[in-house]
This record gives C-alpha cells, sequence and structure tokens, in this order.
C-alpha cells in the first residue's frame, strides 16, 4: 500500500487544518497548553485536497480491513467523511451519536444497521481515544462485529494508545504527529527549536516544560 503519511501531513498544513504554534499555546478543553491545533473539517473545504484524503482512506480500509460490510462514522466529525468513503467502497454507511435521541425512535445508530455486520468506524481525529472507542462501545453492544477505526490524523499520545490496547482496538491512521512535525519542519513552518518543543509535548502533554 502506499504511504500517504508525509503527503496528508503536507496537505493539512497547507490548509491550515493543523496548526503549529510552540510560541502561542493553544488551551485545550481539559486546560492543557498545547503547541498544535488540529480542525480536520476544513479538509471539507478543499476539493482536490479532500478528493485525495477520502481516496486514501478507501484504500486503507481495503488494505487493513478487507472484510468490511458497513461503514460507521463518529458524530459529528467523521460523519461526511463516512459519507465520501462509503460511496468510494460502495458500502452501506452509517453514524453513531453520543446518546440516544430524546424522541422519536430515540436512536442513537443511524443510517445502515450494523446488527451482525464488520463495520469500520470513521474518525478524523484521535487524540486519547476516549470518544471513538465509546463509539466501538455502542456498536459493539448493539450486535456489531467491530474490525477496528480508520482515522484521517492520530497525536499518537501514550494515553490513547494504551485505552486502544486495552480495548483490544485497532486504528490506523493516514498521518500522524511525528510526521507532521517532520514535514512541518522541513516545509520551515516551524523552526528546529520549536521542532524539539512540539516533540516534547508529545511525549507528555501534561508537563508544562515544553514550553520553557
Amino acid at each position: 500500500m502506499s504511504d500517504f503519511t508525509k503527503e496528508v501531513a503536507k496537505i493539512l498544513l497547507e490548509i491550515k487544518a493543523v496548526f503549529l504554534r510552540p510560541s502561542d499555546p493553544f488551551t485545550w478543553a481539559s486546560g492543557i497548553k498545547s503547541p498544535i491545533y488540529c480542525d480536520n473539517r476544513l479538509i471539507l473545504g478543499n476539493v482536490n485536497e479532500r478528493i485525495y484524503v477520502e481516496t486514501a482512506l478507501s484504500k486503507m480500509i481495503q488494505e487493513y480491513y478487507p472484510d468490511v460490510e458497513v461503514i460507521m462514522g463518529t458524530s459529528t466529525a467523521g460523519i461526511p467523511h463516512a459519507a465520501y468513503v462509503s460511496d468510494l467502497l460502495d458500502l452501506p454507511m452509517g453514524y453513531v451519536r453520543t446518546s440516544a435521541k430524546d424522541h422519536g425512535r430515540q436512536n442513537q445508530i443511524e443510517g445502515a444497521d450494523p446488527k451482525g455486520k464488520k463495520v469500520v468506524v470513521i474518525e478524523d481525529l484521535i487524540s486519547t481515544a476516549g470518544s471513538v472507542l465509546e463509539v466501538c462501545n455502542v456498536l459493539k453492544e448493539y450486535g456489531a462485529e467491530v474490525l477496528g477505526i480508520a482515522s484521517i490524523f492520530t497525536y499518537n499520545l501514550a494515553k490513547g494508545k494504551k485505552r486502544l490496547e486495552a480495548a483490544n482496538t485497532t486504528n490506523h491512521s493516514l498521518s500522524n504527529f511525528e510526521a507532521l512535525a517532520e514535514v512541518a519542519l522541513t516545509e520551515n513552518y516551524i523552526t528546529k527549536e520549536e521542532y524539539n518543543k512540539v516533540l516534547k509535548f508529545q511525549s507528555n502533554p501534561d508537563d508544562p516544560s515544553w514550553m520553557e
């Protein structure tokens, strides 16, 4: 299979879906100061880049999950990517809500019925993996066979890796933190000093000493 890692990293930087700002950190919802911010929704507004990413996702799924029968997206960021990929692979598609509706049929799973089917979950971004694993658990409890996760980008944080391992769930990402940092350095988005800072952050986001 082709290695999309650096090409996708380059795309994310070019369309400003990912910002690296070591000198002016972002604040995550958890309160952690971070040199990186990722918004993969911007892929949707860039046609050529979107076609590349969705095609790459489809090829990655064919490579690692050839028996897939249903594509399921996470709500809400994974939904459009799941729709594009399901169209390219000619497969049924659905998505999982964060919680069941409080009206109508009170569904939490929408679209294709994944019961008894082999499912791949599409996520745009993996950080600590908590939200995507909740989706996987909902599908498993419903009776789907979750083959694994296909995502666009992962921070490759130790906490996320441990959670995925504990849940015995596989994730394959088109690109990752290390590759993006390397491309950012090569393409002069960041300096060597800033490169070292962002890698130090990734090794332990809870430790603010990376800013020193």
